[in-house]
């Protein structure tokens, strides 16, 4: 038990300072990014330095595995030089059993980045979008999601106009029981319409059993109310916008996905990317686990140097195809060609054991 706890406050230690390095070298290389992105706007060191503290938890996030890795394979060449690992195999100790605690340290590692990391990622990326829109002059999403169905914005140079729909196509461009509300630019309501479904055309909206009551008149506005079989709202939207307003699945936190899924699909939306990417951040844990067992199994023997600079060059490589492959899986199942179950956590499942196989054989031979 002692000895467990040992290896595992090792892994830690190695853990931690991997990540500050890493973390340092993110810092400063997004503090330049962030300056040359935005320094002629004289926004004051302040403001840049509140834009790359807000980037940088996604930055690291994304590079949680590459750290695992280089921390097995720091770890295990420490104890192997020390001789700690031979004392311990030769007091009956096999090379898979010093790798347990190490193992779990990264399951619950990866447990935590899912837990905690993962809603931090997704509020500060989400703001630093936000704030870097403003900057540019650019729309931030104009789209929202609610349990009563989503509502679309959008505007020109003389109204805005607020969209509400049940529901919808998998795309967006077909709504059904919509209701438009129309503002002018001080937000003083204009009218309101209702339609049975609205439909997206090159440039407007076509509506069809539309009625149309005057908001801005003092008498009665269902007076003044138009029926129309057919109505044309002009937009700047696109299919291609409306897709874009969700964001990233990246951009929720992780325990708010479920509720954003399930809205999506109400709404008639298809949420394949946030299920994908749902099952991938709850497989996480796994592949780190997997990572880690990638590094012992290479780095775990004691060899020559020669043989050690080769092991360790094999061991990150193994570790990037892994990482590569996983991706490749995410991209398939989010474009709808594997299932989002198989797409998660076959390549995870498969990474842990190719990795454990490889330890086994390794301790074998």
């Amino acid at each position: 038990m002692i000895l467990n706890l040992y290896f595992a406050r090792r892994f830690i230690s190695v853990f931690l300072v991997i990540s500050l390095a890493f973390l340092t070298l993110i810092l400063l290389l997004d503090f330049l990014e962030q300056v040359r992105k935005f320094g002629g706007q004289d926004l004051g060191m302040g403001r840049i330095v509140g834009l790359v503290a807000l980037s940088a938890p996604a930055r690291y996030y994304q590079i949680m595995p590459l750290i695992m890795v280089l921390s097995s394979i720091a770890l295990f060449l420490g104890l192997a030089r020390s001789s700690e690992l031979v004392v311990a195999r030769a007091a009956g100790r096999s090379a898979f059993r010093s790798t347990l605690p190490p193992l779990f340290t990264a399951l619950s590692l990866g447990v935590l980045a899912v837990g905690i990391l993962n809603p931090i990622v997704a509020i500060t990326e989400k703001e630093y979008e936000a704030r870097a829109a403003a900057l540019n002059g650019d729309e931030v999403s104009s789209l929202s999601v609610s349990s009563t169905g989503f509502w679309l914005r959008q505007g020109d140079g003389e109204r805005q106009t607020v969209i509400h729909a049940k529901r919808a196509n998998l795309d967006g461009t077909q709504l059904f029981d919509v209701t438009l509300y129309s503002f002018d630019l001080d937000g003083k309501a204009i009218d309101r319409t209702t339609s049975a479904t609205a439909s997206l055309q090159s440039g407007y909206w076509q509506l069809s059993n539309a009625k149309t009551w005057p908001l801005d008149r003092l008498f009665n506005p269902e007076r003044g109310a138009v029926q129309e079989a057919t109505l044309k709202v002009p937009t700047d939207l696109t299919r291609d916008h409306i897709s874009d307003s969700f964001g990233t699945p990246a951009s929720i936190p992780i325990w708010q996905l479920p509720t954003f899924i399930n809205r999506l699909e109400n709404a008639g939306f298809s949420a394949q990317r946030h299920i994908v990417w749902l099952h991938m951040e709850l497989a996480l844990p796994v592949f780190l686990a997997g990572i880690v067992l990638i590094g012992a199994a290479f780095t775990v023997h004691h060899s020559r140097v020669q043989q050690t600079s080769l092991m360790v060059l094999f061991a990150v490589l193994m570790g990037f195809g892994l990482y590569f492959t996983r991706n490749f899986g995410q991209i398939l199942g989010e474009n709808g060609q594997i299932n989002p179950l198989l797409a998660a956590w076959v390549p995870n499942i498969v990474a842990f054991g190719l990795a454990l196989s490889l330890l086994l054989h390794t301790e074998d031979g």
